[in-house]
């Protein structure tokens, strides 16, 4: 059995983002006073400073902005996974996001690589089950 994923455990500030993932749902937070989309959830919004938000679902489409490829695991998780190509995914509301992609995508991962979002359950090292909002190539879906 291979090692969990590290993770941080869910606050209350993460915990809606969290629970639409299980429901696969893809969600960031909406300042109430600019509109402003963000993620990852803050306490405040950083384009006006309100303090009061709405949970935005996402199309989940998007395109990797920027990439890496990793030939070393840096967590025993990773172990029989590498090369694992780690992404900065921007969706089409203008959001970004952090992934690691599929191994399929690893040899064929580009700047503009049209992108969507889906579900994977994982275990975490604590023990804990969670859903991630994972993303891979159109041409996989």
């Amino acid at each position: 059995m291979s090692a969990g994923r590290p993770m941080l455990e869910p606050g209350a500030l993460t915990e809606p983002f969290w629970a639409a993932a299980a429901r696969h749902e893809l969600v960031v937070q909406k300042c109430a006073s600019c509109g402003a989309l963000r993620h990852y959830p803050q306490p405040m919004c950083p384009d006006c400073h309100g303090i009061e938000y709405a949970w935005q679902p996402l199309s989940g489409r998007g395109t990797v902005y920027t990439f890496t490829v990793s030939h070393q695991a840096f967590h025993p998780a990773w172990r029989d996974r590498v090369p694992v190509a780690i992404a900065t995914i921007e969706l089409e509301e203008g959001v970004r996001m952090l992934s690691d992609l599929p191994a399929q995508d690893v040899d064929r991962v580009h700047i503009e690589m049209a992108v969507e979002v889906f579900f994977e359950d994982v275990v975490t090292e604590s023990g804990r089950a969670v859903t991630l909002p994972r993303f891979r190539s159109v041409e996989d879906s």
